[in-house]
C-alpha cells in the first residue's frame, strides 16, 4: 500500500475530528439549556467520530497495514478519542452500567443509545461516501467486499470472547475511575489495544454495540441473529455482569 494512501487516510481521520470537535462546542453553547436535545447530539457526533475514524481505520489494516503499525494507530486514537470526547461514552454499553446502577434515567440512557446507534449508521453512510470518490488508494474496491465476516471462529467461542472482553474492559474502566484523566486515557487505551491483539483476530475485539454495527452492518443484515448475539447481546450481558458485581458482591466481600 502506498504511503500516500495511508497519510490522506489519516488527515482525513484528523479532519473528522476537528468538525466533530467544533460541532461539540456549538452544541454546549447553543444548546445547553436544551439538555435532551443537547445530550443526544453530543453523543451522536462523539459517536459518530468514533465509528468513522474506526471504519478507515478497519479498512487500513485490511490492505496489508503491518500488526504493529495497525496496533499503535489504534492506541493513538484511543487515546485522542478519550482526550477528545470526554463526558460521552460512545458506547451502549457503558451506557447501561449506569442505568443498572441508577446513575441515570431509563428515559436518558435510552436517548443516548438511540444517539450512538443513529451516529453509527450515519458514520457508515458517510465512509462509504467517502471511500466511493477514492481519493486514496485504500478506498479501490471497499464498497464491493460486503459482509467482511470478523468472526472467524464459532458462534459460542465469539460470544464467550466478547463476553469476557466486555467485563475486563467494564471493570477495568470502573477500577480507574479516580485515577488522574490524563493518566486513565492511556491505561484504557492500553487496554483496548491490548484486547483487539488478544482477539481482533478472531472476533474484532468491538465489545461496543454500536461500533459493531457501524463497522459490520452488513454481516447482521445476512446473518442478524447470530451477530446479534456476539456483538450486541454478549457485551451487555458483560457490562451488566460487571454491575452486579461491583454493586453487590464486591461490598460485601470487602
Amino acid at each position: 500500500m502506498a504511503v500516500g494512501g495511508v497519510g490522506t487516510s489519516l488527515l482525513m481521520m484528523a479532519g473528522i475530528m476537528v468538525a466533530v470537535g467544533l460541532c461539540r462546542r456549538l452544541t454546549r453553547r447553543r444548546l445547553r439549556y436544551r439538555r435532551r436535545l443537547c445530550t443526544f447530539l453530543l453523543e451522536m457526533f462523539s459517536t459518530f467520530q468514533i465509528c468513522a475514524c474506526t471504519n478507515e481505520l478497519s479498512l487500513l489494516s485490511s490492505v496489508e497495514l503491518k500488526q504493529h503499525i495497525a496496533l499503535t494507530f489504534t492506541y493513538g486514537f484511543t487515546v485522542l478519542h478519550g482526550l477528545t470526547l470526554t463526558g460521552c461514552t460512545c458506547n451502549p454499553c457503558g451506557t447501561l452500567q449506569p442505568m443498572w446502577e441508577g446513575g441515570i434515567s431509563v428515559k436518558m440512557g435510552g436517548l443516548k443509545i438511540a444517539a450512538q446507534f443513529v451516529a453509527a449508521a450515519l458514520a457508515r453512510a458517510f465512509m462509504h461516501f467517502i471511500w466511493s470518490l477514492e481519493m486514496a488508494e485504500p478506498h479501490f474496491g471497499a464498497l464491493s467486499k460486503g459482509c467482511s465476516n470478523p468472526m472467524q471462529t464459532t458462534e459460542m467461542q465469539a460470544f464467550c470472547i466478547e463476553l469476557l472482553f466486555s467485563v475486563v474492559f467494564q471493570l477495568t474502566v470502573l477500577r480507574v475511575e479516580s485515577v488522574n484523566p490524563k493518566y486513565k486515557v492511556h491505561l484504557t487505551a492500553l487496554l483496548s489495544t491490548m484486547l483487539v491483539y488478544a482477539g481482533g483476530n478472531l472476533t474484532g475485539a468491538l465489545f461496543n454495540p454500536a461500533l459493531a454495527f457501524s463497522l459490520h452492518a452488513n454481516c447482521f443484515y445476512d446473518k442478524f441473529l447470530s451477530y446479534s448475539l456476539v456483538y450486541w447481546i454478549a457485551p451487555s450481558l458483560g457490562t451488566i455482569l460487571v454491575a452486579f458485581i461491583w454493586d453487590e458482591i464486591l461490598p460485601r466481600i470487602s
